[in-house]
Formats: structure tokens, C-alpha cells, sequence
């Protein structure tokens, strides 16, 4: 049987590894995202951070905050803000719970993953997600640590 060949268009661009650790996930959604020209041309090349962004609701639109696409070399006379909000795009049902979750429930959006998809388009992963405390986070290493020590045990057979 052939080996599937691997898609050249998909390509993770950055991923916001902090946010598994400091909230805890409950469902994710896939938006896409309004850029401009120059901006997918730095993001080709792998120039982004979302560890510090964030996503809410505005007049009923979606916008990714804070976010960092790094300015691209060859466009000198057209150059893209670095920091600016820039639009996501979701259904409007996916757009209502979105913005019932924050409203309602106090949750927050926290960007995982962005990304560019099989059709080589840019996406970006949202993450529905309630702050997780210190004891919290205590629990989780101690439980990851336990599982950790348990493969040693049953690797070495001890």
C-alpha cells in the first residue's frame, strides 16, 4: 500500500504552546484570517507570534488583538502594521456562541495554533477557554510527573 503524500501548502507558522498550560481548553474553533498582502509573504517565511494575542467580539465581528506578523524586506513602500487587529472570519452562529461564551459563561479566546491549511490559505485555531489557577496547574504537572515515573517503572520492569 502507498504512502500518503504530504500536502507542501499545510505548514504550522506558530503555535501558543503557554495556552495548554495556563487555561484549560474546552473546545476549539477554525477561522480564518483577513490579511493583507505583504503579511502572508512574512508569514510564508515563518515571522509570527500569537503567544501574547488574544481574540474578542466587537460589534458583532471577530478580531485578533496583539497579534505579530514581522514586516516583510522587499515591501519597503507598502510595509504592513506589525501589531494591528485584524479581522477573523467565522460563521454567525459560530460567531454567537463565541460571544456567548465570553459574555455569559467568562471564558476567554485564546489563540492555539496559525497555520496555513491544505489550500494553502491562512487559519488560525481558537481555543474557548477558562483561566486555569496555581493549584490547578500544580495538579497537572504532578499528574503528568506521576505518568512519567509509571512508564519507567514498566519499562524497567521494577
Amino acid at each position: 500500500m502507498a504512502k500518503p503524500k504530504e500536502n507542501p501548502n499545510y505548514k504550522v507558522i506558530a503555535e501558543n504552546r503557554r495556552a495548554r498550560y495556563d487555561y484549560a481548553i474546552e473546545d476549539d474553533i477554525e477561522c480564518g484570517v483577513i490579511l493583507q498582502g505583504s503579511e502572508v509573504k512574512s508569514l510564508r517565511e515563518n515571522s509570527a507570534n500569537i503567544a501574547e494575542s488574544y481574540a474578542t467580539v466587537d460589534d458583532g465581528e471577530l478580531w485578533l488583538i496583539n497579534s505579530y506578523i514581522a514586516p516583510y524586506e522587499q515591501a519597503k513602500m507598502f510595509p504592513h502594521e506589525e501589531k494591528r487587529r485584524r479581522k477573523l472570519l467565522v460563521s454567525k452562529k459560530e460567531l454567537s456562541n463565541l460571544w456567548q461564551a465570553t459574555e455569559r459563561k467568562g471564558m476567554t479566546l485564546v489563540p492555539l495554533v496559525l497555520y496555513f491549511n491544505h489550500k494553502g490559505l491562512a487559519k488560525l485555531k481558537i481555543g474557548i477557554a477558562k483561566g486555569k489557577k496555581t493549584h490547578d496547574k500544580r495538579a497537572n504537572e504532578a499528574k503528568r510527573d506521576w505518568g512519567r515515573q509509571k512508564q519507567r517503572l514498566l519499562r524497567h520492569g521494577e
